[in-house]
């Protein structure tokens, strides 16, 4: 997908140790994945999430959930404020991970309450605090959480991969452009199955 010069450019290495990598898979949850998922998706990220494991890559699924009422929610936020309407993600209710991806032991799941995987988490403190400094991201959609969970974790210097195709979006035009022109400007754009066979030369 991408020349060689852009891809020489990013930082991300898939040779890394994997003791240092976390792979975060984000957003796939079942009310999600209806509207912008397929079974295609959960497939690929299935092969993304077992070559994660046997490599000893640690995986880290991303949700975002809010207590019963929304206390969380301000009235300022028109995005997530309609949410309220649907009682969407509420914790221990609509919030699970899709259940073809079911977290196995080992696994860490992270509940966000913004559009980043960083926003209203522990996800940082749970990254420093395993000495990780890489990682690939997943999930849905393009436009929203991979997006927002890139430039806020360029920003904190983690080196970081995106699996193309274990990304969807509302808008293919847009996720294109994403992952074809504003992705590679921080982060090495890959597909599932080379960074799969990545994992297993390392």
């Amino acid at each position: 997908m991408l020349g060689s010069a852009a891809q020489d450019a990013c930082a991300y290495d898939p040779a890394v140790d994997p003791q240092r990598t976390a792979l975060l898979v984000m957003d796939v949850q079942p009310g999600i994945v209806e509207r912008l998922g397929s079974e295609t998706l959960l497939a690929r990220l299935t092969e993304a999430i077992d070559a994660a494991r046997r490599a000893g890559v640690q995986v880290i699924f991303v949700k975002v959930g809010f207590r019963p009422g929304y206390p969380e929610v301000s009235a300022r936020n028109p995005s997530f404020s309609r949410l309220r309407d649907f009682e969407s993600f509420i914790e221990g209710v609509s919030s699970d991970v899709h259940p073809a991806l079911a977290p196995q032991r080992g696994d860490i799941v992270v509940t966000k309450r913004r559009v980043s995987a960083f926003s209203g988490s522990d996800l940082e403190l749970l990254l420093r605090a395993r000495t990780i400094d890489s990682l690939v991201l997943c999930g849905i959609a393009t436009s929203g959480v991979v997006l927002s969970t890139l430039r806020q974790a360029a920003d904190l210097d983690f080196a970081l991969a995106v699996l193309a195709d274990g990304c969807a979006d509302a808008d293919p035009e847009l996720h294109v452009v994403l992952l074809e022109r504003v992705f590679p400007r921080q982060a090495q754009v890959l597909t599932v199955a080379d960074w799969v066979a990545a994992l297993q030369r390392a």
